[in-house]
């Protein structure tokens, strides 16, 4: 069968973020008189983003926070973590990083992605994203210059479910007007969320792999570059 439609996942396939969370977390707490350690504040914004993934995933929609509150206190507990408590300033912190990482100041475009969705495109199949992320997806690949490449944009905060739940999946299979799934890959960095979850809506599915990462996946499937799809698509 060949394919009509392409999905793509985007955090760590086709954008990842300039400096570590740790660097630019530390660069706007320097703003406000906050002298911190990028590798502590590291350790603590994964040890916050954990915790509160586990308490409220997929921004704890279901348990009536919104994506903003729930990125708000994840940088909150971040700087507690750190010792910072109470301070005046972690509001309007809180959501300057989250205006911050809405945008290309603080996401990149991987080198092999433009010229990748470039090639896909000329090869007639139409392109959507399905990614675990949240509402500011849309203004981040519009600023990053990725929008135009996609008709449309499925988000685990706009689906109401998060990878690898097919949900998201058999919302972008909606989107798509696709009758039959096996028509559309996906193609993303996980196993679990992109390569495995797609495959079981009746979808295919490619697995990039940029550090070489290995899952018994078929090498068929596997890419170590997204400069290596159109060839396999064509």
């Amino acid at each position: 069968m060949r394919l009509r439609w392409l999905t793509w996942d985007v955090t760590d396939t086709l954008i990842r973020v300039r400096r570590s969370v740790g660097e630019q977390y530390c660069s706007e707490a320097r703003s406000l008189g906050l002298q911190l350690e990028p590798e502590s504040v590291e350790r603590a914004f994964r040890l916050a983003y954990q915790s509160q993934h586990r308490r409220f995933p997929n921004y704890g929609l279901s348990q009536g926070l919104s994506s903003r509150e729930w990125w708000q206190d994840v940088v909150r507990e971040t700087f507690s973590l750190c010792g910072v408590r109470g301070e005046p300033a972690l509001q309007p912190l809180a959501e300057r990083l989250y205006r911050g990482f809405s945008g290309s100041n603080n996401w990149e475009v991987f080198p092999d992605a433009e010229r990748a969705l470039e090639q896909c495109g000329r090869l007639g199949l139409r392109m959507g994203v399905v990614s675990n992320f949240d509402q500011r997806l849309e203004q981040v690949l519009e600023s990053c210059g990725l929008r135009r490449h996609f008709d449309f944009v499925v988000t685990s905060e706009s689906a109401g479910a998060a990878k690898p739940d097919g949900r998201i999946f058999r919302e972008a299979l909606r989107l798509s007007g696709l009758a039959e799934p096996g028509l559309a890959a996906h193609v993303g960095d996980d196993y679990w969320n992109d390569y495995r979850a797609a495959r079981q809506q009746g979808m295919q599915s490619y697995l990039l792999q940029r550090r070489g990462a290995e899952w018994g996946v078929p090498p068929e499937h596997r890419l170590s570059s997204l400069e290596e799809l159109p060839a396999l698509l064509s």
